[in-house]
C-alpha cells in the first residue's frame, strides 16, 4: 500500500535533541567534552544518544561501538571544516525539504506530533531549530566528501584492468546467475473486472452507511494483508507515505466519516478516517482489486499458444510477433526484450524477476518458449494482471567478476575505491594539520585510522 519509504533518521541528526535526556551515566559520570578537533568539540552525551538511537533500531552494542561513532564524528568534524573554508554552499529548499521529510519520518515512528514531544520532551518548533542545523551540517558535510572524491583521477580501461588484475580473486564482486528474457503479452478486459469491484465497494459503503462497522468489513474482504487483519486500520503516519490520490481522500474527511471509492495503482479503496494530527492521519481502508473472468484468461491463453505454435514452426519469429502482438508499451519495440528499470540492462538476476516470471524460466532451457501463463506488470495498474509466453534468450551462470564478460561492475568497483582513496588522503592531511584532542577515556580505542591520538 505505501510507497517506500526513504532512510531512517540518521542518528546524528537526533543527537543533538536526545542529548538532555543522556546528561548523566552509570558510576555517576556526568557529559563531557571527549574531543576537542579544530574549533568543535565533541560531547559524551552526542555520542551516548547516537548508542541509545542504535539500539531502538536494533543495532547490537558491542564493546567498541562507542569508538567508532566517536570516530565517525572526527571525520565528520574534518570534512565540515574544510566544507566551511571551501565556502560551500546548500539550498534552503533541500535543507527544510530533508527537516520535513525527516520530522515526518520520526512522528510516524513515534505515532504523531504530541507523541514525539514527549519523547524528546521538547515542543516540535524547538526540535526543529535543532535539527535545521544539524541537517544543514550533514548536508555540508555530504557535499564536502563529493568534492573530494570527485578528485580522483578518471579510470581508463588499462585502469580498471591493472585493477581487475591485482585484486585477490576472493576479493573480486561475486555475479548472481543472471538470465535475459524476451515476452509476448497480452492484457485482460479490464473495464469488466473494474465495474464490479467499483460495485462491490460501493455495496460495503451502503452497508457501513446503514450501521454495520467498517473494520468488520476489512477483515473479511480486504486485500491488503498488512491491514485486514488489524480492521483495515493503517497506524498515524506521514500523508507523504500514501499515493497522493489516498492521503488527499483520506485527509479530507472527518472522523469517522467514509470516502467515496479511491483509485490508486495498488487497486481501489474504501477509508474511514480514524484521525487526522497536522500532516499526519490514522484510518482504515478496505482495498479491491480488479478480479478476471476465466474467460479473459481462456482467451488470452489461446492466442498466446496459437501464436506459440507459429514461432515453434517458423512461420513468425519471436520478435516480430512480439512487434505485433505484444500490448506491452515497454518491450514490444524491442521485439519483447525485457529491461531492468533501474539500471537498464537486459540481463536479470533472480531477485530482480517477479516470482512468477521467476518460477516458469527457472526449469527452461535456453531458446525455450514457454507455455502461456498468468503474471503481474510494471505499469502501476489497478489489479495488474497480465498474461504472457516468454523466450530464455540467455543465461549467465553465477561467477566470479572477469575483466571481459563484467567491465561495467568493475569499473564501479575501481571508481569506488579511487573516491575512498581520495577520502582517506585527504582525511590524513587533515589530521595533520588540524589540533586534535582526544580525552583519556577514549584513548585505549582501536581507531581504524592513526593519528586522531598525538
Amino acid at each position: 500500500m505505501r510507497r517506500t519509504l526513504k532512510a531512517v533518521l540518521t542518528l546524528a541528526i537526533i543527537a543533538t535533541s536526545l542529548s538532555a535526556a543522556s546528561q548523566k551515566y552509570n558510576n555517576g559520570l556526568v557529559d563531557k567534552t571527549v574531543a576537542i578537533i579544530g574549533n568543535d568539540m565533541i560531547q559524551l552525551s552526542s555520542i551516548e544518544a547516537e548508542v541509545q538511537m542504535m539500539m531502538v533500531q536494533g543495532v547490537t552494542s558491542d564493546k567498541n561501538i562507542r569508538c567508532e561513532i566517536l570516530e565517525e564524528l572526527l571525520v565528520n568534524k574534518l570534512l565540515l571544516t574544510q566544507a566551511r573554508l571551501d565556502s560551500i554552499n546548500v539550498s534552503t529548499e533541500n535543507i527544510e525539504g530533508e527537516l520535513n521529510n525527516r520530522i515526518q519520518q520520526v512522528m510516524t515512528q513515534l505515532g504523531g506530533e504530541k507523541a514525539l514531544e514527549e519523547y524528546f520532551k521538547k515542543p516540535l518548533f524547538k526540535l526543529r531549530q535543532e535539527w535545521r542545523e544539524a541537517i544543514h551540517e550533514q548536508l555540508l558535510t555530504q557535499e564536502m566528501q563529493r568534492k573530494v572524491a570527485q578528485g580522483a583521477p578518471e579510470l581508463t580501461p588499462s585502469d580498471v584492468e591493472a585493477f581487475y588484475n591485482r585484486t585477490p580473486k576472493d576479493s573480486l564482486p561475486i555475479i548472481s546467475t543472471q538470465y535475459q528474457i524476451k515476452q509476448i503479452v497480452l492484457y485482460p478486459n479490464k473495464e469488466a473486472a473494474v465495474l464490479a469491484v467499483k460495485e462491490r465497494l460501493l455495496e460495503f459503503r451502503e452497508r457501513v452507511m446503514k450501521g454495520e462497522r467498517f473494520a468488520n468489513l476489512a477483515t473479511i474482504y480486504s486485500q491488503d494483508p498488512g491491514s485486514a487483519m488489524k480492521g483495515g486500520e493503517l497506524r498515524m503516519a506521514s500523508k507523504q507515505l500514501y499515493w497522493p490520490a489516498f492521503s488527499d481522500a483520506a485527509m479530507s474527511l472527518k472522523p469517522g466519516q467514509v470516502s467515496q471509492i479511491v483509485e490508486t495503482p495498488d487497486g481501489f479503496h474504501l477509508i474511514q478516517l480514524i484521525e487526522r494530527d497536522g500532516d499526519m492521519f490514522n484510518a482504515r481502508h478496505i482495498l479491491l482489486k480488479p478480479l478476471y473472468t476465466s474467460d479473459d484468461r481462456t482467451k488470452a491463453f489461446s492466442k498466446l499458444d496459437s501464436l506459440r505454435t507459429k514461432i515453434m514452426a517458423d512461420s513468425i519469429n519471436f520478435e516480430t510477433a512480439a512487434f505485433r502482438f505484444s500490448q506491452d508499451p515497454k518491450t514490444y519495440i524491442n521485439g519483447g526484450l525485457m529491461a531492468e528499470q533501474n539500471s537498464g540492462s537486459s540481463l536479470f538476476e533472480k531477485d530482480l524477476l517477479k516470482p512468477e516470471d521467476y518460477a516458469i524460466i527457472k526449469d527452461m532451457k535456453v531458446g525455450e518458449i514457454s507455455e502461456p501463463f498468468e503474471s503481474t506488470d510494471n505499469e502501476g495498474r489497478s489489479g495488474n494482471t497480465i498474461y504472457k509466453i516468454i523466450k530464455l534468450e540467455k543465461i549467465v551462470p553465477s561467477h566470479v567478476a572477469t575483466f571481459k564478460d563484467d567491465f561495467h561492475i568493475l569499473l564501479n568497483e575501481a571508481k569506488n575505491q579511487a573516491a575512498l582513496k581520495e577520502i582517506d588522503k585527504f582525511i590524513t592531511k587533515r589530521q595533520e594539520s588540524t589540533f586534535i584532542r582526544i580525552d583519556p577515556l577514549f584513548a585505549g580505542c582501536p581507531f581504524k585510522r592513526e593519528g586522531w591520538i598525538k
